[in-house]
């Protein structure tokens, strides 16, 4: 049923087949394109787009295609994977929260109001500074462990919920050990609102990879991402339009792609809004 709700959501079928092609593109880059991303070509700056450049050079010669198609796969895989961070824990500190309650529950949703207190933006620009420049694995780990706190709140919600019902009370009532309940009838049933923040935050740690490179404070030159890219761009964007407004449009398309997704999966996995739904019509 979920799958056949999803199917109709025309802007996040689109986009699922716009995310995988950048996706596909980005894994395939090296067949793709001859160019080197990081080899100077001094006698082809500030090439405009043509047959031989699709999308142009840089101020050093560089194809900018082969470089959008590199910068993929760390923009995409620093989303991926910090949100898979952010999740893991976030579920760990929801589920224990909202299981065990009282005192457990108290501690941990004051750390989580806590970690809200600090701006994120302003945490990771002091990351940023401190480790002079971060590589993808050290944003990745930094984006995940600032990015938790929202998935801990809705898996707390949905164990408070959940863990007063029948197919919950009898599995304590036959000795099921804590561990048992919480992973094999709890948290099946309440992975719904988790992959729903999970697809909205590789949105957002998308964005916050790109902003910490443009600051030059992320992924540092020459390694591509589409952030850095948009860095180098400012200073010729008279000269070379090209080099600010292909790397902004694949970030616009990656983020406006992935936010659909996430619109279609709430909509899909929601019982409510599917009843709702049925209802308008």
């Amino acid at each position: 049923m979920a799958r056949e709700r999803f199917m109709q959501h025309r802007l996040a079928l689109a986009s699922v087949f716009v995310l995988a092609t950048l996706a596909l593109l980005s894994a395939l880059a090296p067949l793709l394109s001859s160019y080197d991303p990081e080899r100077t070509r001094l006698l082809d700056l500030y090439e405009a787009p043509s047959g031989t450049h699709l999308f142009g050079t840089d101020s050093l010669g560089r194809d900018l295609a082969t470089r959008i198609l590199y910068g993929g796969r760390v923009s995409l895989s620093v989303g991926v994977l910090a949100v898979s961070v952010a999740v893991t824990l976030g579920t760990l500190v929801g589920m224990l929260a909202g299981y065990y309650g009282r005192f457990v529950d108290g501690v941990l949703m004051r750390f989580v109001d806590m970690m809200y207190s600090f701006p994120r933006l302003f945490l990771l620009i002091l990351f940023g500074v401190f480790f002079k420049g971060m590589t993808p694995a050290v944003i990745v780990i930094v984006l995940g462990m600032l990015s938790w706190m929202t998935t801990s709140r809705l898996v707390r919600a949905t164990f408070l919920s959940l863990k007063e019902r029948e197919f919950v009370l009898a599995a304590r009532a036959v000795g099921a050990s804590d561990r048992r309940i919480i992973l094999r009838h709890i948290l099946p049933n309440s992975l719904a609102p988790i992959i729903v923040a999970a697809t909205l935050g590789v949105a957002s740690a998308i964005i916050a990879e790109s902003t910490l490179s443009f600051l030059g404070l992320g992924i540092q030159p020459p390694t591509p991402s589409w952030g850095n890219m948009l860095r180098d761009a400012t200073s010729d964007m008279e000269k070379a339009p090209w080099l600010a407004f292909f790397p902004g449009f694949f970030i616009f398309l990656a983020v406006v792609s992935i936010n659909f997704i996430g619109d279609g999966l709430r909509d899909a996995l929601d019982p409510r809004h599917a009843v709702k739904a049925s209802q308008v019509r």
